[in-house]
């Protein structure tokens, strides 16, 4: 920046938003410590408690990383474009590696237990979720964080990447719903239907879950919250326009 010229802001009311994504994020991996440590026995490995597991990496991972990625182009709006990316990019790989430890946790558990695998509507949606946003996470680290594709490809793929990614966290959202009702139901089906403080606090989590989502959701599709594209970065873009397609800056 130019002596004298004062800092960039962040637009009005972006910070505020922010802010509440990350407290509801916060409260959300308490409130899930909260039900399988006061309800649940809590969490081990290699034990009766190993799919407990389950639900927290999958909260932890597919929901607050996952939207923290979602949100790295808005909260880092003027930071060199490069970094960016690999925060963008890191901290999606490290969601769905926690995701896998949730992943492998539900195999293991069921396996020691003697319950099939993949019978109910949650266990499809998750998967399905899983190895898409795997492929996902692949596919935009091949176009924009190690680029090959050229400036065209990129430009064409770059919506869909968009696309895909935000829908990618409503369905993860959703399969943790869906997850969170099923082990009401295979837990507490008895009582569930009398308001019990176990069913009250797992439908906490679950509207929190929801409130995490729409605050992100709003951010992300705030047209003037987007990422001002730095001076540098428009003129990267042209010089690799015009390597990669022969033409000229001003064509």
């Amino acid at each position: 920046a130019m002596d004298g010229a004062s800092p960039p802001t962040s637009p009005t009311g972006l910070s505020a938003c922010v802010a509440v994504s990350q407290l509801l994020g916060l409260t959300l991996l308490a409130t899930t410590g909260a039900w399988l440590g006061r309800y649940r026995g809590g969490v081990a490995w290699h034990s009766p408690l190993q799919f407990n597991a389950h639900p927290l990496c999958m909260v932890l991972g597919m929901v607050f990383l996952q939207g923290d990625a979602l949100l790295v182009y808005r909260v880092f709006r003027h930071e060199a474009k490069r970094s960016t990316k690999a925060l963008h990019a890191l901290l999606h790989g490290l969601a769905l590696l926690i995701a896998l430890v949730g992943i492998i946790a539900v195999f293991e558990s069921h396996r020691t237990k003697g319950i099939p695998d993949m019978y109910s509507l949650h266990s499809w949606c998750g998967m399905a979720t899983f190895v898409l946003y795997l492929l996902q996470w692949f596919l935009g680290c091949g176009f924009f964080l190690f680029p090959s594709a050229s400036f065209s490809l990129r430009g064409w793929y770059k919506p869909q990447h968009i696309f895909f990614g935000i829908t990618l966290f409503i369905l993860s959202i959703a399969c943790c719903l869906l997850g969170i009702t099923e082990m009401l139901l295979f837990k507490i089906s008895d009582s569930y239907s009398h308001f019990v403080p176990e069913g009250i606090l797992a439908n906490t989590l679950g509207v929190l879950l929801v409130a995490f989502g729409l605050v992100v959701g709003y951010v992300l599709t705030r047209e003037e919250w987007k990422r001002p594209p730095l001076a540098e970065e428009l003129a990267l873009s042209m010089d690799f326009k015009t390597l990669t397609e022969g033409e000229s800056p001003g064509g």
